[in-house]
């Protein structure tokens, strides 16, 4: 039985199956519980779900390496999300494009790479969920909040600053990869995290994450598959 990742107050947990090509799906992502994007597996290596295209606007902080970030946008991807980019470096998510290409080499409409710069967005549906990447550095800019159904907004932090508390504290979920000390008591702060959360969070592997939610503490271990390799490397904590 697959162990779903959830956050026990906000219900980023059980999403309706979306369609998507089968091509795609084998292409780029492992399948995942009824559209949910698979994390990684738990200690004892159980898969790790979170349905994060859901029918309430939701909101997640990646604390960590761009490797996460294009990773969870792939699988997004993969059940069937339009994906936005909202980017200061365009160069580093063009393979997120490269992946969703058709075989003639024309870009797919799915995906589109974007400056920081509010633009429209596509409409989301249950049939065409919409994920949108906000990667502006520690402390972005609200662009794109979720406002509708069916939209997910991802905030991509390289690393924790003061400035990002609100930010943080609005997610429905976070996402921490390993933090220096300085920044896991900063995480302590935000989060009103005990000791042993914050110790935890430093010793962290490189292939290791922590799902943070309300009543809830996850660790998980990345998991990547062949495809995957080949568009994004090695799991890795940095850029």
């Amino acid at each position: 039985m697959t162990t779903r990742v959830r956050d026990a107050g906000q219900n980023v947990g059980v999403a309706p199956e979306f369609a998507v090509d089968p091509a795609m799906l084998d292409a780029i992502s492992p399948s995942g519980d009824r559209g949910g994007i698979v994390l990684g597996s738990g200690l004892k290596g159980e898969p790790l779900t979170v349905s994060a295209l859901r029918s309430t606007p939701t909101r997640i902080v990646l604390v960590g390496g761009l490797y996460l970030a294009r990773q969870v946008a792939l699988r997004a991807m993969a059940v069937g999300a339009w994906v936005v980019v909202a980017t200061g470096r365009p160069a580093a998510w063009q393979v997120l494009s490269q992946a969703a290409g058709g075989p003639d080499g024309r870009p797919s409409p799915l995906v589109q790479i974007r400056r920081l710069s509010p633009v429209e967005l596509p409409r989301p549906s249950e049939d065409a969920p919409l994920l949108v990447v906000t990667d502006g550095g520690p402390t972005p800019q609200d662009l794109f909040p979720p406002r509708s159904p069916w939209q997910t907004t991802v905030y991509v932090l390289p690393y924790l600053h003061p400035q990002a508390g609100a930010t943080a504290n609005a997610a429905d979920l976070v996402l921490m990869q390993r933090l220096p000390a300085g920044q896991a008591e900063l995480a302590a702060r935000i989060w009103r995290l005990p000791p042993q959360m914050m110790r935890q969070l430093t010793t962290l592997k490189d292939d290791q994450v922590v799902a943070l939610g309300r009543n809830l503490w996850r660790p998980l271990r990345l998991v990547t598959t062949q495809k995957e390799q080949q568009l994004l490397g090695p799991v890795r904590r940095g850029d």
